[in-house]
């Protein structure tokens, strides 16, 4: 892929968490008020005493974060500051020929590392079963006010803001002139702005969720049920498929928009608050049909609950839900569709949404006389069985194939 700007000396980036936080954290959760949580049993009323408390006595006297702190560091890691924002990502260069740059945005909760099982296959995909002709550089950023894309010093950044960053970063940077992106969850709201407004700069674009931008900006952007009720005739699996997704996804949603700093306050103190709040979206957004303590190894769920914990992140990347609507998306241009690059989309049916599909013929269907299909240029949509909302680290292997082949349609 040519350059048309010269890229920045890049200087390495090693994660070192100071022993005087890791200390900190540990007599935090030494010295944990469990809540006696009655009737709870079967989680009935959120995450369970029963299910959390030997998580967090593990967290504090048997899990190693150095460990993990080393196994992090063996990736390519850097750090800029781009208009006042610190940027932390991986950087891994594709094998072959002509690699295909590509930017991978994840979503909340998604440190970058729940991307990072997309390296190898991309980069390298002849030593994965892949067509060594058809490679990738891959960038996978934290989000500014995630993880290791921290501190920030400016209150109002959101998706579109974070996409005009991530634009600075491939193309002033980096160097690209042109590159691919994919995201999914509020990346794929990244990654949308990025196609919306820097169109002539993306060879293509790959999700995991159809998400255009603009997303928030009903009157009840609290709401993502729009007040909708259930229909009162629905049939059983309707309906109980619209509880489910009522019961996945609709808390969050309220509370990070409606009183995000009240909850923050506690959870930015508490070790065990923010991981009842974190663990409750990893366990509860997982394949409805996976076994999550296999799919989620406790040293991985404690590894990204650290990471938030040590890098205070978790108030500032909850802070993104109101600033989509404080600071919102305005159009750069009305041609259509809204989203000009070609698109790819990869689905998997172990999601909450949506309600009631149980083959991947329908997820498809449903998708293309949906109302978001009519925002994108779609080359290639798939779905498949295995995986939930974690598109990225549940199902990499759906999810890079169906990439590669987007960018195959591309001509990239």
């Amino acid at each position: 892929m040519s350059n048309s700007n010269k890229p920045v000396a890049l200087e390495p980036y090693h994660i070192d968490v100071s022993q005087d936080a890791l200390d900190d954290l540990k007599d935090r959760l030494q010295k944990t008020r469990f809540f006696d949580d009655l009737d709870n049993e079967e989680e009935y009323y959120g995450i369970s005493t029963a299910y959390l408390k030997p998580l967090v006595e593990y967290w504090a006297d048997g899990f190693d974060w150095r460990a993990q702190e080393k196994r992090l560091n063996a990736y390519n890691q850097h750090k800029v500051e781009i208009d006042g924002a610190p940027v932390h990502f991986v950087y891994e260069r594709g094998k072959g020929p002509n690699p295909i740059p590509l930017i991978i945005s994840p979503g909340w909760p998604w440190p970058g590392e729940f991307s990072y099982g997309l390296i190898g296959p991309l980069t390298d995909p002849a030593a994965h079963g892949g067509d060594p002709s058809v490679s990738f550089d891959v960038i996978i950023p934290d989000l500014p006010g995630f993880a290791w894309s921290t501190p920030v010093v400016r209150g109002d950044l959101n998706y579109w803001k974070i996409a005009d960053i991530l634009h600075k970063l491939m193309t002033e940077v980096l160097g690209y002139e042109k590159y691919g992106a994919a995201g999914s969850d509020y990346g794929a709201l990244v990654t949308s702005a990025l196609g919306h407004k820097y169109a002539d700069s993306i060879i293509g674009l790959h999700y995991g969720h159809d998400m255009p931008p603009g997303q928030f900006a009903n009157e009840r952007f609290w709401d993502l049920t729009d007040g909708s009720k259930i229909p009162k005739d629905a049939a059983p699996e309707l309906r109980e498929g619209l509880e489910n997704f009522v019961n996945t996804y609709v808390s969050h949603v309220a509370v990070h928009m409606l009183d995000g700093s009240t909850l923050i306050h506690g959870l930015n103190d508490s070790p065990i608050g923010m991981l009842a709040w974190l663990l409750r979206r990893w366990k509860k957004w997982s394949d409805k049909r996976g076994n999550f303590e296999e799919a989620f190894p406790r040293d991985f769920i404690l590894t990204q609950a650290t990471v938030f914990w040590v890098t205070q992140s978790i108030g500032t990347s909850i802070r993104m839900y109101r600033n989509a609507v404080r600071h919102p998306w305005v159009p750069s241009h009305d041609r259509r569709p809204v989203v000009e690059p070609p698109a790819g989309f990869t689905f998997l049916l172990g999601d909450a949404y949506p309600p009631a599909v149980n083959t991947v013929e329908e997820r498809i269907v449903l998708f293309e006389n949906g109302p978001t299909r009519s925002s994108f240029n779609v080359v290639n949509v798939n779905a498949h069985m295995k995986g939930g909302h974690f598109v990225h680290y549940e199902n990499p292997e759906a999810f890079t194939s169906d990439l590669v082949e987007t960018f195959r349609r591309t001509g990239g």
